[in-house]
């Protein structure tokens, strides 16, 4: 699903078909890192087997303080998702300003707790330096190049970045900044992907990666 790397690709595939039969799921969630900004943007369908039953939902989120802001976005069963966010945010507020410390906690207990353990859901979280993706399998991904996915059409918009950010030298694409990409990323998923409506969330903080 993410297309970063084989290690990647295996358990967001696996566990992108498990939430797929679930009975209410969100959908496409996008981070791109570029230049000095660092976004995640969402659409807004919810879907209820094959029947769209809401098409504004929030699936993207703002964590954390302003000295330590965190960007947030699920994929999944939305109350799973939603319990695992405000979990989340907790860690994050137990370690401030350390996001991968806090993200391997929740993780830990993800797949350890007994009722945890259930819920079916993918996360995106970044800060200023890293972009990451949380998932019931215990797993804590680091994405290589900043650009990550998730969701019915994940694999849609992470293959439109990629295309976006590999024209960068050329004519009307050197001015794109991150919004512009995710944005225009998010469209193609929205035209192919049932599952993702063109209602979209974004969300925008500073990027200090290296």
């Amino acid at each position: 699903m993410f297309g970063l790397t084989r290690a990647i690709r295996s358990p967001s595939v696996m566990m992108t078909a498990r939430l797929m039969s679930s009975s209410m799921h969100g959908t496409t969630i996008l981070s791109i890192r570029k230049g000095k900004k660092v976004v995640i943007i969402g659409d807004g369908q919810i879907s209820l087997g094959n029947t769209v039953i809401k098409g504004n939902a929030i699936k993207v989120r703002r964590l954390g303080d302003s000295k330590h802001p965190v960007l947030a976005g699920y994929a999944g069963a939305t109350a799973d998702a939603m319990s695992l966010i405000d979990r989340l945010e907790k860690k994050i507020e137990q370690y401030p300003g350390q996001l991968t410390r806090a993200c391997v906690e929740l993780a830990k207990l993800w797949r350890t707790d007994k009722y945890l353990r259930r819920l079916e859901a993918l996360i995106i979280v970044v800060d200023d330096k890293v972009s990451l993706t949380l998932t019931g399998n215990g797993d804590v991904i680091q994405s290589p190049d900043g650009l990550v996915a998730i969701g019915s059409g994940g694999s849609f918009a992470l293959s439109a970045a990629r295309a976006i950010m590999g024209l960068q030298d050329q004519p009307g694409f050197e001015s794109l900044d991150a919004e512009d990409i995710a944005k225009r990323s998010m469209e193609v998923a929205s035209d192919i992907c049932v599952f993702t409506n063109k209602s979209y969330r974004i969300e925008t903080m500073e990027n200090n990666a290296e």
